[in-house]
């Protein structure tokens, strides 16, 4: 067995399918069951199985499936220490975030890793829905994602570093009768017309929280993803929104009010897979993260 046949088998476990395994590795589905045939060789007990149409791993598939965790991992501490050895401590990191992450962490990353030995940053705006979000980790080295109080935890397949514990407020234009309120209940906000983001995205489930507490639907106005453009359109009349309270840009006409009686906060995470961080500009970037969530979460 290799490297590459024990990622085969990995990704098939992760995801599910041949032809799923064979899109996250850029490869042809063939070219996976050829991968597959020439592990299963090496073994004696089958480590795949028919389950319908599909091909899922049996017991033994799985613990090997795992032990390829810890052997991509021992690989990546390995180059690792040649790259200590040599005085590189530095090298590549790729960085993908959702649009109001990148907004506020991108700029700290920016300004804090300059100079010789810094890791060599490659950000990217990745807008998923949040079942989305542990796939990126194997295009990129850390994927800032946020998720919901209530929702479903992240997969074991990714490792988790918190960042942030964010409110979501309600935004309502400056001159809104609103606006006096010091806390705002489901009740007060459920015949506004809504500006909220598309079904499948971690802020949708708050809206309909709102929506249970107060014992009816929501008039769901605007369908927008974008924080900046929600705030312009609350500014305009346009309707009120859920907005995140320190990773969403200030609009000068627009207030932010807490809402009281739903949990109305989001997780924002940094996941990546467990043989990235053994590399060394991997953990930099990973503790300058932690900084900056640190700087943000302060008065």
């Amino acid at each position: 067995m290799d490297e590459r046949q024990l990622r085969v088998l990995r990704e098939l476990g992760e995801l599910g399918s041949v032809t799923a395994a064979a899109e996250a590795l850029r490869v042809t589905p063939s070219a996976i069951s050829q991968q597959l045939r020439l592990l299963q060789r090496a073994i004696p007990v089958p480590l795949t199985e028919r389950d319908g149409r599909r091909l899922v791993l049996t017991p033994a598939g799985r613990a090997l499936a795992g032990a390829a965790v810890e052997v991509e991992t021992a690989l990546a501490r390995a180059r690792r220490s040649i790259d200590e050895f040599l005085g590189e401590s530095g090298g590549p990191v790729s960085v993908a975030a959702f649009h109001s992450a990148a907004a506020t962490f991108g700029p700290r990353l920016l300004t804090a890793l300059t100079g010789p030995g810094a890791p060599r940053l490659a950000l990217a705006d990745e807008d998923v829905a949040q079942a989305d979000f542990p796939r990126l980790t194997r295009s990129y080295d850390i994927v800032l994602a946020h998720r919901l109080d209530h929702a479903p935890p992240w997969p074991p397949s990714v490792t988790v570093t918190p960042l942030l514990y964010e409110p979501l407020d309600v935004a309502l234009p400056a001159g809104h009768p609103l606006a006096a309120t010091a806390e705002l209940t489901a009740a007060d906000v459920a015949d506004e017309p809504w500006i909220t983001t598309h079904d499948g995205f971690p802020l949708m489930a708050t809206i309909e929280a709102i929506a249970a507490t107060a014992g009816r639907r929501l008039r769901l106005a605007h369908r927008i993803n974008e924080f900046t453009v929600a705030a312009e359109l609350v500014a305009a009349g346009g309707g009120i929104a859920l907005m995140p309270r320190w990773t969403a840009r200030r609009h000068p006409h627009v207030v932010l009010r807490p809402l009281t009686g739903v949990h109305a906060r989001r997780h924002i995470d940094a996941l990546h897979r467990p043989e990235r961080t053994a590399r060394t500009a991997v953990q930099t970037v990973l503790t300058r993260l932690q900084s900056a969530a640190a700087e943000i979460r302060s008065p």
